[in-house]
């Protein structure tokens, strides 16, 4: 009988270390941004597998990734999926990653769940107050700081006068209303500000308008992959414009490989740092075969503070997870950058504070957002380049 014990208690221990925490991604693997995803999913599951792989999680415990559609544009779709997640028992969600179906992913489904969310890439100013019961995080600055930022480039380049399209999300109002001012305060002069839509098969119409107005150059507020291309090849069609000031959902590879040197002398912003912290998150992701572009630094610190947030509060139990995402954060505490997850994890479990700064250099303001860092992008020779970090 003792025997039969043991070998029982064995098996529950071994059972118990090799359980699988569920943790959700969600993303938009198809709609106007699905060239970026993958990479940012890639980020994503690095954090989660060095975790894993690292046998220090919750005295050994794997982690089980469970990737949905959010589709970018579709709230309805995204809140199906979201649902999805919570039916198959994740604790924790990375994502979502476009302001508006965020919004609907967090207040649909987080929130009546309970279930913590970090986004790597919504940055809307509206989600900054949304009602999040503590639940919403996000590694991506607000666009309130974003638009500033785009605005004193364009500024410096010593551009007088922008037409504005954006698209017609939560993403795009929220962004062109903040440009647009920022822009006026500088002395540039907007002629006109106008939407458009993600999805339309001809933009010829908004491109008419927009050449219309004039300007130096033509502000795009967008997504590289559905509408913002085609009315920059429609304008570069038309000959209306030939430089044009590009939003972080316009920044990406796609988009270079479309227009090549077309494109030289445009410019953007982006969220990101050039600091010691992302040079060594260059380095380790491109060891593991990932690219760090465009929010892969900010998707693998999403994730990276869940795991860190367990660890802190020794359960993978949702409500924990949440109280413990902001002091991982913003420290005090032993600095932990991007592949040392296993050092941190070490450490939170043993009781010790942690500081986490990873890819990104992350610290979150008091509503749990990346007070962040912008880096200015050129186009050259048909690539986009690293400027400066501002």
């Amino acid at each position: 009988m003792i025997k039969i014990i043991a070998t029982l208690l064995t098996l529950f221990a071994f059972n118990v270390s090799h359980a699988k925490v569920n943790v959700g991604i969600i993303l938009g693997f198809t709609g106007p941004i699905e060239t970026l995803t993958p990479g940012m999913s890639a980020g994503a599951e690095l954090a989660f597998n060095e975790a894993a792989d690292s046998g220090k999680l919750l005295n050994g415990q794997g982690i089980n990734i469970i990737k949905v559609d959010s589709t970018c544009v579709d709230s309805a779709a995204a809140t199906s999926a979201a649902e999805s997640l919570i039916s198959q028992g994740v604790t924790a969600i990375m994502g979502a990653d476009c302001s508006g179906v965020t919004g609907a992913v967090l207040s649909n489904v987080a929130v009546p769940n309970g279930v913590p969310m970090i986004s790597p890439s919504a940055t809307s100013p509206g989600l900054t107050t949304a009602a999040d019961n503590g639940l919403f995080f996000r590694t991506a600055p607000s666009d309130a700081r974003g638009g500033e930022v785009l605005a004193d480039i364009t500024s410096s380049k010593g551009i007088s006068s922008v037409a504005i399209t954006y698209v017609n999300t939560d993403y795009g109002v929220g962004l062109a209303d903040v440009y647009e001012a920022a822009a006026e305060a500088r002395g540039i002069e907007v002629t006109v500000k106008t939407a458009h839509e993600a999805d339309k098969a001809d933009y010829s119409a908004e491109v008419g308008v927009l050449s219309s107005a004039g300007g130096e150059a033509l502000v795009v507020i967008g997504y590289l992959d559905q509408g913002g291309n085609q009315i920059i090849q429609g304008s570069l069609d038309s000959g209306a414009y030939d430089t044009f000031v590009l939003s972080d959902g316009m920044i990406g590879s796609s988009l270079t490989e479309t227009f090549g040197s077309d494109l030289d002398g445009s410019f953007g912003s982006m969220p990101g740092s050039l600091g010691a912290g992302a040079q060594k998150f260059k380095a380790y992701a491109e060891a593991n075969g990932v690219d760090p572009s465009v929010y892969v630094g900010e998707s693998y610190d999403a994730a990276a503070l869940i795991v860190l947030a367990m660890a802190l509060g020794k359960s993978d139990d949702s409500a924990s997870i949440a109280a413990n995402i902001m002091k991982v954060a913003n420290g005090p505490g032993t600095k932990i950058y991007a592949g040392e997850i296993a050092k941190g994890l070490e450490l939170a479990s043993a009781g010790f504070a942690i500081d986490y700064d990873g890819a990104t250099d992350v610290n979150f303001t008091e509503v749990g957002e990346a007070f962040g860092a912008f880096i200015e992008k050129g186009i050259q020779g048909g690539a986009f380049v690293d400027v400066a970090q501002r």
